[in-house]
């Protein structure tokens, strides 16, 4: 069998399909983790990539050989398994690589209720005994099922937002060749939306453009569908749809704090006085405007392992990510880009203001977006610049990387990738100038040419 440490990441399974990825390590897996999790029943699902059903077969037969009945939910978007696992109570594996390039594929696993599983959280468990191999039970074989739960998906994405009463909109969807191209249609049957679709045809090859909306060169498509049919609003999503980004009236793509801030506002309004969640990459006009509306506004670190942990530990009712990931307490803290795309519609259509004005008083300063640089030494650059603005800076701190907060709410965040050798950095300030010339600086450090200005 394959070498499982180059596959087996901090928060899934991921690789390269059939060289590191391929039916016999699904099946360990699969047997591996219901071992692990003594788990009789499970629910599995996947995305459109060729790879994805013969490898969710050997997944499940794998689990079945352990005695476990599994519920194969077939096609569906991430979240959809995430509904799966919650509202069924049970264990559950999706099959996607996400915005990763067709050759990929991977496993998202969770346990019942969708609580994450990730390297501390039993994925180290998981691997060590795929690796060691697990004999098959001496009872009876678990039975495999089918079962479509798209239609149950969307009875109760509509049961948490309502958009039965807002004002007719247009609406241009890229879904990416992805998994929205199911999701969309079904999500949005009904509704007062017309809807302008690109890219609904299911490949996992992905003919188009890459699905993966964070890189802007993904969304010029949307941006000029927007434009050229006079949409109210763009919708982008990534391969497996739990990630959504949005395109204002006018093409401008908006920025994943700014939601963050939107969606906090409409949770607050409901439940006033909550607790909302917010990794350290996400602006800092997130928790001021928490904090402004009565809420109690909790950083913590990316990936959402860490968010989910942080949700059920306070009892957030939101949590938002830098990258789009969106996740809500009444969809069992799960992360939910149909969800959040439901909650900015609900806000638009309440109403007769176009989005960019809605969302004026959200996006309070200018980010620069993740710029990412090839480095040998993550950790002695990330020390090295550390040490340059030591003297300069009004705060430091090590929660996720490096975060160095200068004067004039400045500040800029450094973090090593998990998986390549690259360090990322995000900066924000009031003003584009300020933005972009603290981005050059610390770039300049990092790429150890010699700085053209002083530190702030």
């Amino acid at each position: 069998m394959h070498d499982l440490s180059r596959i087996f990441k901090a928060y899934d399974v991921r690789g390269v399909v059939p060289s590191e990825l391929d039916t016999d390590v699904a099946h360990a897996v699969g047997a591996a983790f219901v071992r692990v999790l003594d788990a009789p029943r499970i629910v599995v699902a996947h995305d459109m990539r060729d790879s994805s059903v013969p490898l969710s077969e050997a997944f499940a037969a794998g689990a079945a050989g352990q005695g476990t009945d599994v519920i194969m939910a077939g096609l569906g978007s991430t979240d959809l398994l995430y509904f799966a696992a919650g509202s069924l109570g049970l264990p559950g594996a999706m099959f996607t690589a996400s915005h990763n390039p067709a050759r990929y594929n991977g496993i998202k696993l969770c346990r019942a209720g969708a609580a994450p599983i990730g390297q501390g959280t039993g994925l180290g468990e998981i691997r060590a005994l795929a690796e060691a191999g697990v004999a098959p039970a001496t009872g009876p074989r678990g039975t495999i099922t089918h079962q479509d739960l798209l239609a149950p998906y969307v009875r109760h994405l509509h049961t948490l937002v309502d958009l039965s009463a807002i004002r007719p909109l247009t609406v241009a969807v890229d879904a990416g060749n992805g998994m929205g191209g199911r999701t969309v249609p079904a999500v949005f049957e009904g509704l007062p939306l017309s809807v302008h679709p690109l890219y609904f045809e299911l490949d996992g090859s992905f003919p188009n453009h890459e699905a993966n909306p964070i890189e802007p060169e993904n969304l010029r498509d949307l941006q000029a569908a927007v434009r050229a049919t006079g949409a109210d609003i763009g919708l982008a999503f990534d391969g497996d749809a739990d990630r959504c980004f949005v395109v204002d009236e006018r093409g401008e793509i908006v920025s994943p704090s700014t939601i963050t801030a939107l969606v906090a506002e409409r949770e607050l309004a409901r439940e006033p006085g909550a607790t909302v969640i917010h990794n350290v990459i996400v602006s800092r006009g997130v928790p001021e405007l928490v904090r402004e509306l009565g809420g109690v506004p909790v950083r913590t670190r990316v990936g959402h392992s860490f968010i989910k942990a942080e949700m059920a530990r306070t009892g957030a009712v939101f949590g938002g990510e830098h990258s789009g990931h969106f996740y809500f307490r009444d969809f069992w803290r799960a992360d939910s880009g149909m969800l959040a795309a439901l909650h900015v519609l609900a806000v638009l259509g309440e109403q007769d203001r176009p989005l960019s004005q809605v969302l004026a008083g959200h996006a309070r300063y200018v980010a620069s977006g993740e710029v990412n640089s090839t480095v040998a030494d993550a950790a002695a650059v990330m020390t090295e610049i550390e040490k340059a603005y030591a003297g300069d800076a009004a705060d430091i701190d090590h929660l996720d990387g490096l975060t160095v907060t200068l004067g004039g709410e400045v500040w800029f965040n450094l973090r090593p990738s998990n998986t390549e050798p690259l360090l990322r950095l995000n900066v924000e300030a009031p003003d584009h100038a300020t933005m972009a010339r603290v981005r050059d600086e610390v770039l300049t450090r990092i790429r150890r040419e010699k700085p053209r200005e002083k530190p702030l």
